[in-house]
């Protein structure tokens, strides 16, 4: 397993594993594949672990801590707080200094570890200035509960505001040919600042797989099923953005998903996606995308199939989209 530098100095797996649809978003799995799919992850060199207090309100962090008991020392861990509990204000985030103590305090109990490698801040409170937020995870460093702090989905002034109160080792946004937002300020913004980038759903919540024929075809309970993406005449549309993935993908010897993985990884060198998955076979694919070589003309197909704004509805429904890039 190769591996990355995020920050200055938190050393991970070129490909970490993102934990959330384990118990959350993604329908019903089950404990022993949940297991098993971590299991995996650690025999193919995967180090880098992701989860959140959100995921299933920590049952998600328990399962981790779970998966991963006895084997700290091998393994980094990032979690996040402060994403949307519903509050009498309504369903925002939640950044208060008051509500960093309490939220690691948690995590580390459902984790069973006494320190966090990567802490984040889910969303950015707009009722609280940054400063105040990461002035008080920081005194979570001073006191050995984290070791490195993290922003997810922050904008480029939030991002410089937060680092001169305390050094931001990573920043987690959406990233993927679908989702390409970042490329304009915030990745500019992190190689100034030397702050790593981890991009979630790189694979577009499993689209880019083409493995989804259907939103008929996943759980009930599976949030994709209200995803605009997913929906209607921007599924229809959408579907037609995989031929020219496909067929490259042919070209190379490769699925699509790793061809998609490749180019995350080749347009933000140092960058460390963590794909979602729940199974174990996709832990090999996704690993053996390391090896996928894209060459500037592989690049450039997939920059004419896959332009910014390409993807037929928001990322997020309405009421999420106010939080993005906050």
């Amino acid at each position: 397993m190769q591996r990355s530098v995020l920050g200055k100095d938190l050393v991970v797996s070129a490909v970490g594993l993102g934990c959330m649809g384990m118990t959350f978003g993604y329908g019903s799995v089950g404990r022993e594949q949940a297991l098993a799919t971590v299991e995996r992850a650690l025999e193919r060199g995967v180090t880098f672990f992701d989860t959140s207090d959100h995921y299933g309100s920590g049952t998600n962090e328990t399962l981790i801590g779970e998966a991963l008991a006895g084997r700290w020392d091998e393994v980094q861990i990032a979690t996040k707080f402060g994403s949307m509990p519903v509050l009498e204000s309504g369903r925002v985030p939640d950044g208060r200094p008051e509500q960093v103590r309490l939220a690691v305090e948690g995590s580390l109990r459902r984790l069973g570890v006494d320190t966090i490698d990567l802490y984040y801040l889910h969303r950015v409170d707009p009722r609280v200035p940054i400063e105040e937020t990461v002035g008080a995870m920081a005194q979570l460093v001073l006191e050995g509960k984290v070791r490195h702090l993290g922003l997810s989905e922050a904008s480029p002034g939030t991002i410089r505001r937060a680092h001169a109160v305390h050094p931001i080792t990573a920043v987690q946004s959406e990233y993927s040919l679908w989702s390409r937002d970042v490329e304009h300020e915030v990745l500019p913004t992190l190689r100034d600042l030397g702050v790593g980038f981890v991009p979630y759903s790189p694979l577009g919540r499993g689209f880019l797989t083409g493995a989804i024929a259907s939103v008929e075809q996943l759980d009930t309970d599976d949030f994709r099923r209200v995803s605009p993406r997913f929906q209607g005449e921007n599924f229809a549309r959408n579907r037609q953005l995989l031929h020219p993935l496909r067929t490259l993908a042919r070209t190379v010897d490769a699925t699509p998903a790793q061809v998609a993985l490749a180019w995350v990884m080749r347009m933000c060198p140092g960058a460390v996606p963590i794909p979602g998955t729940t199974r174990p076979e996709r832990i090999d694919e996704n690993v053996e995308a390391l090896a996928v070589q894209l060459e500037d003309e592989h690049l450039a197909d997939l920059d004419i199939a896959f332009p910014p704004g390409a993807p037929a509805g928001t990322r997020w429904p309405e009421q999420m989209m106010e939080f993005l890039n906050g």
